[in-house]
């Protein structure tokens, strides 16, 4: 083989490059692990909405790269040309929710593993990513956190509300103070002790206390 002939392309050689049995346990393997990961993703999830139409991504996602890199490694030629056409797309969708991302690359990797012929590798590789994502996502905290939103009237207001709480919940943390004039909006990062939430109504009818939310908490605070 000369230089010449590695660079040489042809429609009609590259019809049977990959045969059409290579082609279909390919792509079906490629679906079958892209319901896997959309299964993981749909009992994973969560988020504050789910979208159905990211799942369904995930599925064609993993079949794509499954067919773009089976193109690739028939042919030289046509791997260059496609780093150069991927270098040029630009994606301009937020993602929302960390593991989002997670589950993005975890498709794109079982596409490319699949098309190079490691089979066990992406069958396998997927189970054990698919039960370590079930056992700790879906691990439930000792204690949910909580944000206490109180709205007080002066400072004495506010230390006894400080006081009350030190008494009623686990942890308390200042996430935030805003006051205004006579008006003191602290919101609480509060732990409680059980699952009992009546401390809020008792501190909604404190005297200076104006009004007190209590609100389930992620875990991120956005000042």
């Amino acid at each position: 083989m000369t230089f010449d002939d590695i660079f040489k392309s042809s429609f009609l050689e590259n019809i049977m490059s990959i045969s059409i049995l290579d082609m279909v346990i390919a792509l079906v393997l490629a679906f079958g692990l892209g319901v896997f990961i959309f299964m993981v993703y749909k009992k994973t999830f969560s988020g504050v909405m789910y979208s159905s139409s990211f799942g369904v991504t995930l599925i064609a996602l993993t079949m794509i790269s499954t067919l773009v890199i089976l193109a690739v490694t028939s042919n030289i030629v046509l791997s260059l040309g496609m780093v150069g056409a991927l270098s040029i797309v630009r994606f301009r969708t937020a993602i929302k929710e960390p593991l989002d991302i997670a589950f993005l690359f975890w498709s794109i990797a079982v596409g490319i593993v699949l098309a190079a012929g490691m089979i066990p590798l992406a069958v396998f590789g997927s189970l054990f990513i698919g039960i370590v994502l079930l056992v700790f996502v879906n691990k439930k905290p000792r204690s949910n956190p909580y944000i206490a939103v109180i709205n007080c009237v002066g400072q004495s207001a506010e230390t006894e509300v400080k006081k009350y709480l030190a008494i009623q919940v686990a942890k308390s943390v200042v996430k935030s103070k805003t006051v205004a004039q006579d008006n003191i909006e602290i919101n609480y990062e509060v732990r409680l002790k059980n699952d009992d939430t009546s401390f809020i109504n008792n501190l909604a009818a404190m005297s200076g206390v104006k009004s007190a939310v209590l609100v389930s908490y992620n875990g991120d605070y956005l000042g």
